[in-house]
């Protein structure tokens, strides 16, 4: 059974008899169900009855029911409602505009709209680069999605796609105080895509492509990078590939191996599974095998798929042509950005000695790191609630910062190195351990840090 997650967090309010073992019987009962109890909170005391607040952390939806029907047979308790504590965070949005300036009298007015404002409009008319010193441009960004590939959920549209994007700017804002707004397009186009951000560029000084399918991903990033005068990420992409090498270059420091030296096998040959072995041969790598859903990457299974092509000329020197887990014999390394349950304890005990399993499938991980974990030495997920979480917010908030700092009009592999090289340097020495091989997201320092040598890059590109 998969473990409680804060994904699937409910709040249930209890009627229960007035007691002194009251509560303590609530708990055991939703322990005795499999979840993880995270409050206890008595909302109302009567002389005959007690209503009681109970959180806690379940597996799934299917899970909450059961945890509801475990406190609904304990004698004399009735549960009156349950809450989806994710759901509720959701209401109304996760997002606000709030004015920087204050609007006290008419005087306030008459300088931050009509008539003051014409004046600084007209600077603009007369000096467009003005526009990144005097609106929202110096520090905003788009979040553009068509809806195509949204976490592991797929084609799901641009609505539904939303809540995504708005968390997104919710991190920007966090990490790195970069003003981000959501551009959900509703159409799956090509050209139209390329057309709308093209038409929506003066507004913003970056934009950052999200859960944009492989392979029309790649052709929208290129052109608009070719076509626009401001940054564009694609962090399906890019911010992916940063911190996969970023946790990779501390977990080889751990074994005490060298990435010109490793077998690496990458699962998923889409976006983020290219942009990886891109970053990885940037630094040295030069045994990487990529697989797709039918085994190795060859030039006989490539296709006309250009970004196939490329990886066919770029790896599997050895022209291996097995499946997936033929590959994963005697590798020191797997990276997984593919599907949930491809893999089985067999498989990684296949693996050379100490070997490292980055298994970042979201939600559900190509196989269950505790089961990776009796036979790997070091284990990465995409997840919050285990060591190792490989998560993107390392490296996207910081990295906008350093090229909105720095005015940046493009980004360079560089960069991504020095992003790379920045978050690997917040785990010391001290710290480093098989649990331990990249910075907490919450760290302070991180963002500041991937800043600093993204905006130094770009600065010295200038030069």
């Amino acid at each position: 059974m998969a473990s409680p997650s804060p994904g699937y967090s409910i709040t249930l309010r209890v009627e229960a008899p007035a007691s002194f073992t009251a509560t303590s019987e609530l708990a055991a009962a939703v322990a005795s169900a499999g979840a993880a109890i995270t409050a206890l909170d008595v909302a109302e005391s009567r002389h005959d009855s007690m209503v009681v607040d109970v959180s806690c952390n379940t597996v799934d939806a299917d899970h909450g029911e059961r945890v509801r029907d475990a406190l609904d047979a304990l004698e004399g308790v009735t549960v009156h409602k349950v809450s989806d504590r994710t759901f509720l965070m959701h209401l109304g949005g996760k997002l606000e505009v709030v004015s920087k300036v204050a609007l006290r009298n008419r005087d306030d007015l008459s300088r931050a709209y009509t008539p003051g404002v014409a004046r600084v409009c007209l600077a603009i008319a007369e000096n467009p680069a003005d526009a990144r010193r005097l609106t929202v441009k110096r520090n905003t960004i788009a979040v553009v999605t068509d809806g195509s590939a949204v976490l592991g959920l797929g084609n799901i549209g641009p609505a539904a796609a939303l809540p995504v994007m708005e968390g997104k700017a919710a991190l920007f804002k966090q990490f790195a105080d970069v003003d981000a707004w959501p551009v959900c397009l509703d159409t799956q186009d090509t050209e139209e895509i390329i057309s709308i951000v093209k038409a929506l560029a003066p507004v913003y000084g970056g934009v950052n492509l999200e859960d944009i399918a492989a392979p029309r991903c790649f052709e929208i990033e290129n052109r608009l990078r070719e076509e626009l005068d401001i940054p564009v990420f694609h962090d399906d992409q890019h911010g992916t590939a940063i911190v996969t090498l970023a946790a990779l270059k501390n977990a080889l420091r751990v074994v005490n191996k060298s990435i010109d030296e490793v077998r690496i096998v990458v699962s998923g040959v889409g976006a983020a599974g290219t942009a990886i072995v891109g970053l990885l041969k940037a630094e040295g790598a030069e045994h990487i095998i990529a697989c797709g859903r039918n085994g190795a990457i060859t030039a006989e299974t490539a296709g006309d798929n250009e970004s196939k092509q490329w990886l066919a000329e770029n790896t599997n020197p050895e022209n291996f042509s097995g499946s997936l887990h033929k590959a994963l014999i005697g590798a020191d390394v797997f990276i997984g950005v593919s599907a949930p349950n491809v893999l089985d304890e067999s498989h990684i005990a296949s693996m050379a000695k100490d070997a490292i399993v980055f298994a970042m499938a979201n939600p559900d991980p190509e196989i269950d790191p505790v089961i990776a974990a009796r036979h790997a030495a070091v284990v990465a997920t995409g997840r919050s609630d285990f060591p190792n979480q490989i998560n993107n917010v390392l490296a996207f908030p910081g990295f906008f910062r350093g090229l909105l700092d720095a005015g940046a009009s493009d980004i360079t592999p560089n960069m991504l190195v020095a992003a790379a090289e920045a978050i690997a340097a917040r785990v010391s020495d001290d710290e480093l351990n098989s649990s331990f091989i990249v910075p907490s997201v919450f760290d302070p320092q991180v963002a500041p840090d991937v800043a600093a040598a993204v905006a130094a890059v770009a600065h010295a590109n200038n030069k």
